[in-house]
């Protein structure tokens, strides 16, 4: 369906104005703010799914209480270390999407936004596979804190789910977007 309804216009002019007021010294997020402004005004009938060059997604990066701990999953397609996270649908606020994506791919039933403001932004290429041709994620990223103590169940999307402590992500995870969220949290 793609967001060609009236309320998905709604939507996507109240994700504008959140992405434009989101504020970042990092000249890469400044960059990747351009290119996902940009993506969406030349895109406004179709940000989603159906797009084949790109796709507005959301993620959670979600921390737990003491905030030393981040929940990441290796994920079946990518074969990474990620933030849980997945593509905004029609007629949703993509932190509506973060939230809704974080709990389908974890089972946490816990989970809240730390911050309603986006904590994190990127753009990346996802390499062709057996559903889309090569396409890039205008992704858009929220703070969120879940019980630690709280059962995890795995989903379909995931090799492994885990609480991992900030200071030993880079041992799963080298790219400087994941990173750059760990410097983020380690602020907090």
């Amino acid at each position: 369906m793609g967001f060609a309804n009236h309320k998905s216009y709604h939507r996507v002019d109240e994700i504008l104005e959140e992405i434009r007021t989101y504020n970042t010294d990092n000249p890469l997020e400044k960059e990747y703010k351009e290119k996902i402004i940009s993506f969406i005004v030349n895109n406004k009938d179709n940000p989603g799914l159906n797009n084949p060059e790109g796709h507005l997604t959301a993620s959670a990066w979600i921390v737990n209480s003491d905030k030393n701990k981040v929940l990441l999953h290796n994920h079946i397609v990518f074969n990474k270390w990620i933030q849980l996270g997945g593509h905004v649908e029609d007629d949703e606020l993509v932190s509506d999407a973060a939230l809704r994506e974080a709990r389908e791919e974890s089972g946490l039933r816990t989970l809240s936004l730390l911050k309603d403001d986006i904590f994190d932004i990127d753009v990346h290429k996802i390499p062709e596979n057996e559903k889309y041709k090569e396409h890039y994620h205008y992704d858009i990223r929220y703070l969120m804190e879940a019980e630690e103590v709280e059962e995890i169940s795995r989903s379909k999307e995931s090799r492994e789910i885990s609480w991992i402590k900030l200071k030993k992500v880079k041992e799963y995870a080298d790219e400087e977007a994941i990173l750059r969220m760990v410097r983020k949290t380690e602020k907090l």
